[in-house]
């Protein structure tokens, strides 16, 4: 008997059956579906972390302070002020920087007549734009002159100016930040994303406002020292010898022997970042294919019973010249059709999940699932695998039957 024969009566015998053929399936397409599903939601997440990093510039890398030591006792990274303007002025000097950005960080309070909010606001200068790609929707960024003169002005990201002038243009009006005012120069343009990643939920002064003029807002407490010094570079392959020219400079300036600061390159972040994505993808997909293995044993299972059931069949089959191997090839083929159509089912309930999920948004976070189809082809393996493997031992066991016990059993 071909397999093509056996296909047509595994079809036949399943179809007898139906509502115990479609609870055996429901393992393995919850199995299929889950896994997809969860894999795409993982991926779809990657790619929205991997994008709002990329949304703050492209071929960056950043210097910040090390951390502080007092009592013996270490403080967190970037915690000492080891970073001055000076050092990024020193910087730009390096050939294959195209771009130099200091920036102080810290949260506030914004008000605008009755409206308020709590943002993250950024003390730099008018390089920022450049290096981090970032330019106003409307008006004018911060320049040189609104550096020198510690002029208290501000640009607003575009949830900021939403937030506070939700019925009225921004431009020249004025806000409080901490209660000083600024006058609104500028509106950012929307970049997207959430947390603190999201550009949009950020308020940018001149630096040295930040510096004397914002004393009270959080780590400025004017201070001379810089978070974070940007550094755009002309080619990201030269990162390693633009890296080692930035240390070997700050250590010069600093007179240290050992780095009180570090620098780190854009691809370190999207690489730490999707590296955690990657596992948690894993993880997901693991647990997901753990209902995969509780399907194939439902397949094993019910196998085991149609064995059973059909002991007299088996017998008159071999009474008439059915051999060993078409007995363990028929009982193999149902349990092989059995995991194949709850894979494919189980392909369209994980797309449809898929999809479900991307229509949501969870507060102002929106991640768009991505349909991996490798993950696809992985979970149809798997589940032929599934079947083949939870199908040998009741395929086996229907072949070893004796003609003559079989036409016995009652």
């Amino acid at each position: 008997m071909n397999i093509f024969e056996s296909f047509r009566i595994a079809l036949q015998n399943l179809s007898a059956n139906k509502l115990r053929s479609g609870l055996t399936m429901l393992g393995v397409i919850i199995g299929v579906g889950a896994v997809i599903a969860l894999v795409s939601i993982g991926r779809g997440a990657q790619e929205a972390i991997t994008s709002q990093i990329q949304s703050v510039g492209t071929n960056l890398l950043y210097v910040r302070p090390g951390s502080s030591n007092e009592g013996g006792v270490r403080g967190q990274e970037g915690s000492a002020g080891t970073l001055t303007l000076e050092d990024a002025q020193a910087l730009d000097q390096v050939p294959g920087i195209v771009g130099v950005a200091p920036e102080i960080d810290s949260f506030a309070q914004m008000v605008a007549g009755g409206n308020n909010t709590n943002a993250r606001l950024v003390g730099t200068t008018p390089a920022f734009q450049t290096v981090r790609d970032f330019a106003p929707a409307a008006g004018e960024f911060i320049n040189d002159s609104n550096v020198s003169a510690r002029s208290t002005v501000a640009c607003l990201g575009s949830s900021v100016a939403a937030q506070l002038f939700p019925d009225s243009d921004p431009l020249g009006q004025s806000i409080r930040i901490n209660n000083v005012p600024f006058r609104v120069q500028c509106v950012m343009e929307s970049k997207g994303g959430t947390g603190f990643l999201s550009q949009d939920t950020q308020v940018i002064v001149p630096l040295t406002t930040a510096q004397t003029r914002l004393a009270n807002a959080g780590r400025f407490r004017g201070s001379s020292n810089i978070n974070v010094i940007n550094l755009k570079i002309a080619d990201l392959s030269q990162s390693d010898a633009i890296t080692q020219q930035v240390g070997e400079i700050l250590r010069e300036r600093h007179r240290v022997v050992e780095d009180d600061f570090t620098v780190q390159s854009q691809e370190d972040v999207l690489s730490a970042a999707t590296a955690v994505t990657d596992t948690l993808t894993l993880f997901l997909g693991g647990v997901a294919a753990i209902s995969l293995i509780v399907g194939g044993i439902g397949i094993m299972n019910i196998m085991l019973v149609s064995v059973t059931e059909r002991t007299r069949e088996i017998g008159i089959r071999k009474a008439v010249g059915a051999k060993r191997r078409d007995i363990l090839l028929q009982f193999l083929t149902e349990a092989t059709v059995l995991s194949v159509l709850g894979g494919i089912i189980g392909i369209l309930l994980g797309w449809g999940i898929s999809a479900l999920m991307g229509s949501f948004r969870f507060g102002n976070t929106a991640v768009t699932p991505v349909v991996d189809l490798t993950a696809v082809l992985l979970a149809v393996i798997f589940s032929v695998a599934v079947g083949l493997f939870f199908g040998i031992y009741p395929a086996a066991r229907a072949s070893a039957l004796r003609p003559i016990e079989a036409l016995r059993y009652e």
